[in-house]
């Protein structure tokens, strides 16, 4: 399915305000590719996509995601909005014709991150943060420019400040984005060879 024809879809199913920011993540998507000397073209499809399934309804969600057969874990049947990213890669694949894998994996991951992301992942899961639409949030623009400087420092600066900014609202903070944190904290740490 080409571009214009996703768009189309997309501003049907989002809200202006989604449909905006996922423009957003596909054009800054397309920057950092450009950059780190990613895939361009699959950057900005997982930039465009990446939300296809966040304004589906959130109890909603929770029964689609069962129902297609989605893993589902403890922090995501507490709070089901985390299933957009699962849903949304399932989505990509049968409603918007995606087969490239590498797309799949951003989508699904691009909220919590995962350990050891491919490099497409890692510039999803930094676009959405730093798209230009996002409203200012702490650190925004250090971080903003930090995306184009050092990627795997940039994941793990976002990854702090959601830890501690959702430990601060006393919400359900998914285990992957521990984890994921976790592990960028060790590589960071681990002597070069």
């Amino acid at each position: 399915m080409n571009r214009l024809e996703i768009c189309k879809r997309l501003e049907k199913k989002l809200t202006d305000k989604r449909y905006e920011h996922s423009i957003g993540v596909e054009y800054t998507a397309a920057c950092l590719a450009m950059r780190y000397g990613c895939d361009v073209s699959a950057a900005r499809q997982a930039g465009l996509l990446h939300d296809c399934a966040k304004c589906i309804p959130t109890q909603e969600k929770l029964e689609r995601a069962k129902k297609h057969g989605l893993p589902i874990n403890a922090s995501e049947l507490e709070n089901p909005d985390l299933l957009h990213g699962k849903l949304g890669a399932y989505y990509a694949r049968t409603k918007y014709e995606v087969e490239n894998e590498e797309v799949l994996s951003a989508i699904t991951w691009h909220t919590t991150g995962k350990p050891a992301m491919s490099l497409l992942d890692k510039i999803i899961f930094v676009a959405d943060y730093i798209e230009p639409n996002r409203k200012m949030i702490f650190e925004l623009p250090e971080i903003r420019k930090e995306a184009f400087l050092d990627i795997d420092q940039c994941v793990l600066h976002i990854l702090k400040n959601t830890l501690e900014f959702l430990d601060g609202k006393h919400t359900v903070i998914d285990e992957t984005t521990k984890q994921t944190y976790e592990y960028y904290m060790q590589q960071k740490n681990e002597p070069k060879e």
